[in-house]
C-alpha cells in the first residue's frame, strides 16, 4: 500500500453518505460533511506520501547465508518465490533487504527445508487490485511461472475507494491465472486500516469497516480460485497495542517488526501449501526433491498448532472448471468493469 492523499476526500464524502443515509437534517449533514472532510485533510497532512524506494531484495537465499546470491539463468534453485502486490509486498518502510517480507519468508523457507530459495519481486508501490493483471503479465514475459506466489493487496483499494466487489474479482482473476500456471498462491488479505492512528474518528471507523469487508471478499475469491487466503486483519490488535514498534515512521506502513509479524503469519500457510503441491504433483521425485518435501511436511507437523486462521483450503493444482471457461491459454480473465 502507499500512504493516501487526495483519495481521503472521496472516503470522507462517501462516509457522510453512509452515516447520514436517509437523514433529512440538513444542518447535521453539513456538520458531518465538514467534520469528515477536516479529518481527511488532517490524515493526509500527517501521513503524507512515502516515495522512498524499498530495498532491493531479489536473489537466491540459502540457510545461514549473509547475503543472497545474484540470480542468473542457469543457476540452480529449489523453490522460486515471487512477490506480487503493493508497497507492503515490496517492503516500503524497510531500511535493509533483510527486513523485507519476501526475504523473511524466503529465509523461513530455507531454514525449514535447507532449500535454495529464489526471490523475485513484481510488487509495485501504490498498486491496487487493478494492477495485479499487469504484474502477472510481467511474470509471463520474464519467464516461467514461480513455484510459489505471495500477494499482499487491498489497502490502496480502500484509500482510493474502489468497488469491493470489483477489487475482489480482480484479485480472484490473478490468483486463478497463477494457479493455472502451476504456482502455489498465498494471499495476505487487506489489513485492518482501523489501526492507523493518523486517521481520526469517525473516519477511521468507516475505513476499518471497508477494509474488513474487502478482506472477507478477498478471502472468498482466493479460496474459490484455488489459493490460500491469510487474514492479515488478525494482526490488528497487535498493531493497536504496540503502534510505535510495529509501524514505520510514516505511521502507515509496517516497520521491520511489523513486517516480521506479517511474514510469520504467512509462512506456515505457504509451507503447508508447498508440501501438498509437491506431494501431489511429483510422483517421480529426485532424492533431493523428496528430502525437501519431507522437510516441508516436518515443518507443517511441528507448526501445526500455530498455523494462522486461514481455513487451509484443500485444493488440487487446478482451478474449478467453471472458472476456466472464459480464460485463454495464459489464464487471462476479461475484466468487464
Amino acid at each position: 500500500m502507499v500512504a493516501p492523499r487526495i483519495s481521503w476526500r472521496t472516503a470522507a464524502v462517501t462516509g457522510v453518505a453512509t452515516v447520514l443515509a436517509g437523514s433529512s437534517a440538513g444542518t447535521a449533514s453539513w456538520a458531518a460533511y465538514r467534520l469528515l472532510m477536516a479529518q481527511a485533510g488532517a490524515a493526509r497532512g500527517i501521513i503524507g506520501r512515502d516515495t522512498s524506494k524499498p530495498p532491493e531484495a531479489d536473489g537466491i537465499y540459502t540457510t545461514g547465508c549473509d547475503t543472497p546470491e545474484p540470480w542468473r539463468p542457469g543457476k540452480p534453485v529449489d523453490v522460486h518465490l515471487m512477490i506480487f502486490g503493493d508497497s507492503t509486498a515490496a517492503g516500503v518502510g524497510c531500511v535493509t533487504a533483510e527486513e523485507v517480507p519476501g526475504v523473511r519468508i524466503a529465509r523461513g523457507l530455507a531454514a525449514a527445508t535447507g532449500a535454495r530459495i529464489r526471490v523475485s519481486t513484481k510488487a509495485i508501490s501504490g498498486a491496487t487490485s487493478k494492477g495485479l493483471a499487469g504484474q502477472v503479465d510481467a511474470m509471463f514475459v520474464a519467464g516461467p511461472p514461480p513455484d510459489a506466489a505471495v500477494i499482499f493487496i487491498g489497502a490502496n483499494d480502500i484509500t482510493k475507494k474502489h468497488s469491493i466487489t470489483a477489487s475482489a474479482r480482480r484479485l480472484g482473476a490473478a490468483v486463478a491465472r497463477l494457479r493455472l500456471a502451476g504456482s502455489v498462491v498465498v494471499v495476505g488479505t487487506c489489513p485492518d486500516l482501523g489501526t492507523v492512528a493518523a486517521i481520526p474518528q469517525p473516519l477511521r471507523t468507516l475505513v476499518r469497516n471497508w477494509s474488513i469487508r474487502l478482506a472477507k471478499a478477498q478471502f472468498a475469491v482466493t479460496a474459490t480460485a484455488g489459493g490460500q487466503p491469510v487474514t492479515m486483519g488478525d494482526l490488528g490488535p497487535e498493531f493497536l497495542t504496540a503502534p510505535d514498534d510495529l509501524f514505520a515512521e510514516d505511521g502507515f506502513h509496517p516497520s521491520a517488526a511489523g513486517y516480521a509479524l506479517a511474514a510469520e503469519h504467512i509462512l506456515p500457510v505457504l509451507v503447508t501449501a508447498l508440501a501438498r503441491q509437491h506431494t501431489t504433483t511429483h510422483s517421480a521425485q529426485s532424492a533431493e526433491r523428496r528430502r525437501i518435501v519431507a522437510r516441508l511436511r516436518e515443518f507443517v507437523i511441528v507448526r501445526n498448532g500455530a498455523v494462522p486462521r486461514t481455513g487451509i483450503v484443500a485444493s488440487d493444482s487446478a482451478v474449478p472448471a467453471s472458472s476456466v471457461e472464459t480464460r485463454n491459454d495464459r489464464g487471462d480473465v476479461p475484466d468487464t468493469t
